[in-house]
Parts: C-alpha cells; sequence; structure tokens
C-alpha cells in the first residue's frame, strides 16, 4: 500500500476513539468502559504490528509503546482485584509507575534528537511548565493523601513517584513541543495521546484524594482516546521519522508557548495566594519547589537577554556589512565618509574615495558562473586589503563595485599614488578553482573640496561619475573627478528626461538624404535619419541622443515610429510620382531594436500600415550586431528576411566583421563608410583599400552603397570602380520630407551627370 491510505487510515482511528470516548461517557458502564478499553488496547497492538511491518519505526520506540501497553493493561486488571489482599494493593501503583517512567525515558530520547537549534531556551521554558505542573500536583493531589490512615506507606510512595514522574513527562513532552523542528502529524499525535494519559492519571489521583468525584468512565474514556491517537501516530506514514531531526521551522509559532509558560508561572502563584502550607514538610516544599522555579526563571531570562543582544548584533552587522567579502556595505561606507567629511573641516586633510569597478565582470559570471564570479570578488576584496594602507576601508557597494576611504589625503597628488597602487594590484592573475583569471578595473577618484562638496554622498557620487569617465577611455586606467564631469553628467540626465516625452511632444522629426544609381543619375533611394528640435529652440545632435535612447532602451518605441513614418513619406511620394515606384527606404535599426521578441512583428506591421512591399526597406545594421550575442541577432534578421525585408551593413569597415560572419548572416548590401571614400582622391591606399571592399562585395552579389560623397572627383572615382550606388552632401544633404520633391527636381534637372562621369572616361 502507498502512504495516503495509511494516513486516511489514521484520521479515521481518531474519528473511532473519539465516538468511543463519548460512548463510554454516556452509557457510564464498568463493564463497557473495561471492553471499550481491552478494543482500544487490541486495536493499538495490531497498529503496532502494522508500524513495525510497514513504517518500520525506529526500534527504540516501538518496543517501549509496547511495554507501555502490557504494563497499563496489567495495571487496569489489577488495579481492584487486591482490596482484601493490602500486602499486593502496591502492585498495579507500581506497574503506574513503571509506565510513567518508560514514557518519560522514550520522551527523552526523542526530545535528544528533536532538540532544534535553541535548546537551552526550549529545555528551559520546558522546567518552568514541569516545575508549575508539579507545584500543582503537590499542592493539590500529593499532599493531601500523605500521612492518610486508609492505605500504606508503600502506596503512598509509590503513587507520589508516579505524579512527580508525570511532571516530568509533562516536562518532556513540553521541550518537545517547543522545540523548532517542524512537526510532523506523528509528533502531534504521539503529544495528544501522552497528554490524554496524563489527564486520566490527573483525573484518577484527583478522585483518589477526594478533590473531584466523578465517574470512572471518564478517566477511562480519556484513556481510550489516547490508545487511538497512539495508534493513529504508528499508523501514520510520518512515524519513521519521529525520532528524526525534522527541518528548522523559519517562524516559531510562540503565541502557544508563551500561553502555557506563562500559565505554568501563574499556577503556583495563584496556588500560595488561596493557600498556607500544612505542616512543616509542605513548606519545605513550595520552598524548594518555588526557589527551583524562580532559578529556571531567572535563568531563562538571562539567555533571552543574551539571545536579543545577540541577534541585535548580528542584525546591525549584516545590516551594514556586505555578506559575501565581509566588506562594510553601503549604509556604512557612508557614515564612515561623512565622519571623515566633519573631522577634515577642522584639519588640513582632503579625504579621499576611490571608486572601483571590475570590467566585464559579466563575462566571468556568463563564462565561468555566478560560483567562479563570487570567489573573484571574494579575491578583489582580499587584494585590495592587502594594497591598501590600514588606515584606508575598503567597501562593497554593490556588484562588482568597491570603494576605498582615505581619510588622511593631503592633496590630490596622494589619492593619485593610492589610486596607482590599486590599478598595480591587478596585474597579478586572480587564483580561483577553476583557474587563474586576469582582470582589471576602472577607478574614479574624488577628493574632497568644500566648493563642490558636502555631503558623503556627493563624494562617492562624484567617484563613481569619474569611474564611468574611466570606461569611457578604455577601462583599466584612473580617472579624476573634475568640474566638467559633473556638468556632463547633468546634460546627460537633462536628455535622457526629455527623451522619454519627446516623441509625444512632437519633437522628433525624420529627414531622408537620397540614394542615387551612379550610372544613371536617378534617385534609387533614402535613408531615413532622425532629428531632435526640442520646443526651447535647441537641436540635439543625433551622436548625442541616439546611445542615451539604445542604453535606456527609449530606442525601441522611437524606432518603431521612425519606421512607420518613413515608410509613410515613402508611399506618400510614390503616389505623387515625385520618385520610382520602386524606390527603397533604408533605416537604421540598433542592436536593441533587434533583440526585442517584438520587432520583427513592428517591422510587418509598418510594412502594412503604409502598404509598402517589403522589398522596399532596407534595414541598416552595424557590424557590431555581427560580433554581439550573434545568435540573437541573427534569429532577428532571418525572419526579417523571411519577411522580403533587405539588410545592409552601414559604416562597412569601421567594425571587426569578418567574411565568415558575412556569409553566415543575411546580408545583401554593403555601405562603404565615409572615412574610406573621403580619402580615395588623394590617397592610393583608400583608393586600393575602396577597390577591394567592391570587388569583394561583388564577388558574394551584394549591392554596394557609397556614403559621404563630398566632391566631383570622389564620385568620379567610384563611377570607375563600378560602384553602384552613392549618397552625400555632393548630390544632397538630408532635407525634410516636405522638400523632397524640389530635391529629386533639382536632381533630375542636373543634366551634366553623364558628362561629369565622361571627364574620366
Amino acid at each position: 500500500m502507498k502512504a495516503a491510505p495509511y494516513a486516511r487510515i489514521s484520521w479515521g482511528l481518531i474519528a473511532t476513539g473519539l465516538i468511543l470516548a463519548v460512548v463510554n461517557s454516556t452509557v457510564q458502564s464498568i463493564e463497557l468502559s473495561n471492553a471499550l478499553y481491552l478494543v482500544a488496547t487490541v486495536q493499538l497492538a495490531i497498529a503496532l504490528v502494522i508500524a513495525v511491518r510497514v513504517n518500520k519505526p525506529d526500534r527504540v520506540v516501538w518496543p517501549s509503546l509496547l511495554l507501555i501497553v502490557v504494563l497499563s493493561t496489567s495495571a487496569q486488571l489489577f488495579d481492584g482485584s487486591f482490596t482484601n489482599r493490602p500486602n499486593l494493593q502496591a502492585i498495579p501503583e507500581f506497574l503506574f509507575l513503571a509506565v510513567q517512567a518508560i514514557l518519560a525515558s522514550g520522551l527523552i530520547f526523542i526530545v535528544r534528537r528533536r532538540l532544534g537549534s535553541d535548546p537551552l531556551s526550549v529545555l528551559t521554558d520546558g522546567l518552568i511548565v514541569g516545575l508549575g505542573a508539579w507545584f500543582f500536583v503537590w499542592t493539590v493531589l500529593l499532599q493531601p493523601i500523605i500521612g492518610t490512615q486508609n492505605q500504606t506507606v508503600l502506596i503512598s510512595v509509590i503513587q507520589g513517584s508516579t505524579l512527580v514522574m508525570s511532571a516530568v513527562v509533562l516536562f518532556t513532552l513540553a521541550t518537545l513541543l517547543f522545540g523548532d523542528s517542524m512537526r510532523s502529524p506523528s509528533v502531534s499525535l504521539v503529544a495528544g495521546a501522552i497528554a490524554c494519559t496524563l489527564l486520566g492519571d490527573f483525573l484518577y489521583a484527583a478522585n483518589d484524594a477526594g478533590r473531584i468525584h466523578i465517574a470512572s468512565t471518564f478517566s477511562s474514556a480519556v484513556y481510550v482516546v489516547g490508545l487511538f491517537l497512539a495508534s493513529a501516530a504508528f499508523i501514520h506514514p510520518s512515524i519513521s521519522s519521529l525520532t528524526e531531526r525534522g527541518p528548522i521551522v523559519p517562524q516559531r509559532p510562540l503565541a502557544g508557548r508563551l500561553i502555557v509558560t506563562t500559565s505554568a508561572l501563574i499556577l503556583p502563584v495563584l496556588v500560595l495566594a488561596l493557600t498556607n502550607p500544612v505542616d512543616t514538610l509542605d513548606r519545605v516544599v513550595q520552598s524548594i519547589s518555588i526557589l527551583v522555579l524562580t532559578a529556571a526563571v531567572t535563568a531563562r531570562v538571562i539567555h533571552s537577554v543574551r539571545a536579543n543582544a545577540s541577534t541585535q548584533r548580528q542584525l546591525i552587522s549584516s545590516a551594514q556589512t556586505d555578506a559575501l567579502t565581509g566588506l562594510p556595505n553601503r549604509s556604512l561606507m557612508i557614515s564612515l565618509v561623512n565622519n571623515s567629511l566633519l573631522t577634515a573641516k577642522n584639519e588640513s586633510r582632503q579625504p579621499t574615495v576611490l571608486f572601483i569597478d571590475v570590467d566585464r565582470f559579466k563575462n566571468i559570471n556568463d563564462s565561468l558562473g555566478h560560483q567562479a564570479g563570487d570567489a573573484v570578488l571574494v579575491a578583489v576584496a582580499q587584494r585590495l586589503r592587502n594594497a591598501l594602507p590600514h588606515r584606508c576601508v575598503v567597501g562593497r557597494i554593490s556588484g562588482d563595485e568597491f570603494v576605498i576611504l582615505d581619510p588622511d589625503t593631503q592633496d590630490p597628488s596622494d589619492a593619485m599614488q593610492l589610486a596607482d597602487r590599486v590599478l598595480e594590484s591587478f596585474n597579478e592573475p586572480l587564483t580561483l578553482r577553476q583557474g587563474d583569471v586576469f582582470v582589471s578595473a576602472s577607478i574614479g577618484v574624488s577628493t574632497y573640496h568644500p566648493s563642490i562638496t558636502s555631503t558623503a554622498d556627493d563624494l562617492l557620487r562624484h567617484a563613481d561619475t569619474a569611474m564611468y569617465r574611466a570606461k569611457d577611455a578604455g577601462r583599466n586606467c584612473v580617472a579624476v573627478f573634475d568640474e566638467s564631469m559633473l556638468e556632463r553628467v547633468t546634460q546627460r540626465l537633462a536628455i535622457e528626461t526629455a527623451l522619454y516625452r519627446a516623441l509625444e511632444r512632437r519633437e522628433l522629426r525624420l529627414v531622408h538624404q537620397p540614394i542615387v544609381d551612379i550610372d544613371m543619375g536617378d534617385v534609387v533611394g533614402f535613408e531615413a535619419l532622425m532629428r531632435w528640435h526640442r520646443d526651447d529652440g535647441t537641436m540635439i545632435s543625433p551622436a548625442e541622443f541616439i546611445p542615451i535612447a539604445e542604453e535606456t532602451g527609449t530606442i525601441v518605441p522611437l524606432g518603431a515610429w521612425a519606421m512607420l513614418e518613413a515608410l509613410t513619406h515613402l508611399r506618400g511620394w510614390i503616389t505623387q510620382g515625385l520618385c520610382r515606384s520602386d524606390a527603397t527606404m533604408s533605416v537604421n535599426v540598433s542592436p536593441r531594436q533587434l533583440h526585442d521578441p517584438n520587432f520583427v512583428a513592428a517591422v510587418n506591421e509598418a510594412l502594412l500600415r503604409a502598404h509598402v512591399p517589403p522589398e522596399q526597406l532596407w534595414l541598416e545594421v552595424t557590424e557590431s550586431v555581427m560580433i554581439s550575442q550573434p545568435e540573437q541577432a541573427l534569429d532577428a534578421l532571418n525572419a526579417l528576411c523571411d519577411l522580403g525585408v533587405r539588410i545592409a551593413i552601414d559604416d562597412f569597415g569601421t567594425g571587426y566583421s569578418s567574411l565568415s560572419l558575412l556569409q553566415k548572416f543575411p546580408i545583401q548590401r554593403l555601405k562603404i563608410d565615409k572615412s574610406f571614400v573621403s580619402g580615395v582622391a588623394q590617397d592610393e591606399s583608400a583608393r586600393a583599400l575602396v577597390r577591394t571592399i567592391i570587388a569583394m562585395g561583388d564577388s558574394l552579389g551584394l549591392d554596394m552603397v557609397a556614403e559621404g560623397i563630398e566632391t566631383v572627383q570622389q564620385l568620379q572615382i567610384l563611377a570607375e570602380m563600378k560602384c553602384a550606388k552613392a549618397q552625400g552632401f555632393l548630390i544632397s544633404h538630408p532635407v525634410p520630407p516636405e522638400l523632397m520633391g524640389s530635391t529629386i527636381a533639382a536632381l533630375d534637372a542636373f543634366g551634366a551627370w553623364n558628362k561629369l562621369r565622361g571627364k574620366n572616361s
């Protein structure tokens, strides 16, 4: 059988026990009570046999339970059978004592394995509960029967020992339940069975002491429930892990624990307030019990205070320390920098902050894994500690970014010497489990100047700005902050903020530069170029705002708008008869757009809305697309080619693409960069290079376009080299769409085109 049926049987046994207990209490028949107790005992024996064969509980637990069943059953059978034989009346009492002793021993065995991560507090709370129970047992049950005439001294001693052992059982039970190990169903069922046993013992003892008068069937009903709970515990599959330490509960429920321990403390106080010691023995026992209880409570309070103080120290440390490297984190570094600035105002010192970023750290994570990346960060932290004087503080504020504070810098030269020491510390490789790894760092330096630095955040921000300048300069170098950097950062932030609203404010416009056929002089296509004219009259250069748009991701919506706008312009010109019906439109596409999963769908939608055939759209990409994440770019370009769109490489020759990449990617056009075209009239090597590019393109069957034509001589030489198409200022500057008609008309009226070409024929 599987685990689920046994779990259902377990819950069925609980229901059966409760029903039989209700029947036993309702009928109040001694014969029925004994019969039900016998039934409960038999079913427990059967459950034990099944559990041993199927669930395989611990070899110490199930024999102990079997012995308890045998002893308790024998005690029930013997109880009342020796009324006329006083010398044998101690036998059932001794059996009851043995049951409690075995029960306490078994619980101690279980508790020892499931105590949890905070054993002292658990044991102390359990001791408080046990002592509170003992005080109650002594005052209410045990003290009244001492010295009574209706039983012998031996029986009184055994009964007292049984009650004492019951307090021990309650102590171990509380300890089991207070632990932070996750409770399985079997643990809860075993606890319920023991609680029923203790309740039954209390009812019998209270009845014998004359404290209460209830029918024995009620006490027997409690035992019946306890036996069925024990059966349910052993039938449940979780019994196999009863003596194993379970998973630690992250947040322990403390409400029940608090109620129980508080009740155990209040109970002795109430007993002392409502009763007076009967005799000297009673006074001594109460005094010792209260003394021990006070010691337990004191120990618990001391432990709680120390634990809270330790937890508070750990929280403060974790809140101010980086968990991976053990270095101060951002909040602590800001506090330390702020303290150094406060003292610097009264002394001739200029505290310096070095902002360090590990270059290309993402490549390490991607190639070697995050575990290796963590090892690199730990090694970098240790290397920085070793390279710096003791007065310096090293912190890790995020990711691969470290901060160094030197509170005793006297002048900027000291700061540069410190930065050079840090840079030199990266000359040697880092030794990792995966092998040696070389890393470099970009370092930004900011020194305290009262005129531009007022807070610790300012000093860190300035060092961060200088660090990015070092990255822009090629990485593995040092940059020192100056006020001009702050101006550039402020300006960039202003552009970035305005760029988000530029589209909805209609500040962006497209201009178009014609592309002509060199042989015929016909306008065969156009390239769309984006311009930004702000409402305040300023014009932002594309070289300034396009990189920001790519970095922030706004290039995606801007590119979608430009695509539809450019194709709409083309359709309008064709409809008006201003250009050929097969004229094409070239639109620049950034790598960020190609990596957008919706880009292909956006291109298709723009073609449909503008009613332009796909083959009349050229998408121009740079060579970097084929190098950075080539697989993603290849998938997008293949999907675009499936639509019928054609792909061109813009600024060809300025990147690092290889012939193999040109063969791998679906490229149909090369646009020769103007930096090569500008030299073809004067520089023979430039002419040879352009001639080679054209020959390579022809051999690959690619369309060739020369960019940046500015002189007649350049155009003549390109015509001699059989370059197919050209664009540049000689032909036309980029013009707004409303001026394209007059521009094309002017080009068509340029009748000297063929004569111009024929000068060098």
